[in-house]
């Protein structure tokens, strides 16, 4: 990894800047859900701030892609850290029920600032990273989703407790602050910015350019039906992780922290075997997918506490490599000058449908036993992978037979 960061001078402090804001938002995320049950003892004001941050990607998720293929990548995402760092202050103001409002406002501006932050700072990748570097830095991508599970939601949950809420909401103001400077040194963003690539999409509509690269590529269609499918069945996940720690194994608030370490440490794990793949990808993208259904499978039977924490580690294990797979495709196939308007809809799409997901899988919970829900959420994910690896090669099939003497990719 030191080795990768150091060749990679540029992607390391956007690496650095992801590490910051991440373990920033956590800390926060944990405080501010912790302050709102204080606050109101409602369990429904926690789910309304939830929904919240899954509501601004529909609107501001394609504006940031569209933003990032027209202007300088840097000073958006300069900007929108340095925007989102009043509205991680305002937290410190929540007290009682009358001020509940500022986390809901709060949390939407947040939110939208992530919303255009997200598909910019991906699709600044490819711009900065060699060719030969690219499997090896989406891998890198999946180790610092896991140090900030680690140093985020375990730690988090932890200084608050000590310290009080307050503490962190100011932490994930530095965090910003802190990220906005290194990103600001990121000039190579704005040389990549050409006349050329600015004025190519003006006056053409963004429907027709992405329907145009994504059915042009069959890697793209197929990365494309998995932002559809597997957020689906990854919310159940996200709304089982706690319930599991708290109802089925009765290890409160620190079981909460241990199983989300269990994901980090598997998704870091991932790093020596994703950094090592060069050829297909989409293959082993899609076992790793099915092998991490069975896990899910697997750990909604879990019995014994260190049964579980196993199969979270495997099961985030092959998680990451079957996101470094499809990140490393995506960036490939997906022509520079339009990375920021796929990126921006494949976002969106991604977070829409795991944000109906969670609000799905939660209702479920009230009339459906928790590992059962967990059991269907797992069988989801194996049959995604066998739907996705039959369409896959009904595609390649249909390509080579329209052209066989070329190879499909």
């Amino acid at each position: 990894m030191i080795s990768i960061l150091k060749e990679e001078k540029d992607y390391a402090r956007l690496f650095f800047a992801g590490v910051l804001n991440g373990i920033g938002d956590r800390f926060s995320q944990v405080a501010l859900l912790a302050l709102l049950l204080q606050v109101t003892g409602s369990g429904l004001a926690v789910g309304l701030a939830l929904a919240i941050r899954v509501i601004p990607f529909l609107f501001f998720g394609p504006l940031g892609g569209m933003m990032a293929d027209r202007f300088s990548r840097r000073k958006i995402l300069v900007c929108t850290d340095l925007g989102r760092i009043l509205f991680a202050l305002s937290f410190v103001f929540v007290n009682d029920v009358s001020s509940v409002w500022i986390v809901y406002l709060s949390s939407f501006f947040l939110a939208a600032g992530e919303a255009i932050y997200a598909p910019t700072r991906k699709s600044a990748i490819p711009l900065m990273v060699k060719e030969k570097n690219m499997i090896k830095v989406n891998s890198l991508e999946q180790v610092m989703v896991g140090v900030v599970l680690i140093g985020g939601s375990f730690s988090g949950g932890v200084v608050t407790s000590l310290f009080g809420a307050n503490l962190t909401f100011f932490v994930n103001g530095a965090s910003f602050l802190i990220a906005a400077v290194l990103l600001s040194t990121l000039r190579v963003l704005d040389r990549e910015r050409t006349e050329g690539s600015m004025s190519k999409n003006k006056g053409e509509d963004s429907f027709f350019i992405v329907k145009d690269v994504i059915f042009h590529s069959s890697l793209l269609l197929i990365i494309f039906l998995s932002e559809l499918l597997i957020p689906l069945f990854n919310g159940i996940d996200n709304v089982l992780l706690s319930v599991y720690a708290v109802q089925e194994f009765h290890l409160g608030d620190v079981g909460v922290g241990i199983f989300y370490g269990s994901l980090g440490i598997g998704l870091m794990l991932s790093f020596p075997v994703a950094e090592k793949l060069k050829n297909h990808l989409m293959r082993i993208a899609l076992i790793a997918l099915m092998f991490e259904g069975f896990c899910i499978i697997l750990l909604s039977q879990s019995q014994q506490v260190w049964m579980a924490i196993v199969f979270l580690i495997t099961a985030a294990f092959f998680s990451g490599l079957c996101n470094t797979c499809f990140d490393t495709m995506l960036m490939r196939e997906t022509p520079k000058d339009k990375s920021g308007l796929i990126f921006g809809l494949f976002t969106t799409i991604s977070n829409t449908m795991i944000g109906i997901s969670m609000f799905l899988a939660g209702l479920a919970t009230v009339w459906m036993p928790n590992r059962l829900l967990g059991l269907l959420g797992g069988t989801g994910f194996v049959i995604s992978s066998i739907f996705l690896f039959s369409f896959y090669y009904f595609l390649k099939y249909k390509k080579q037979k329209k052209s066989p003497s070329k190879a499909s990719c």
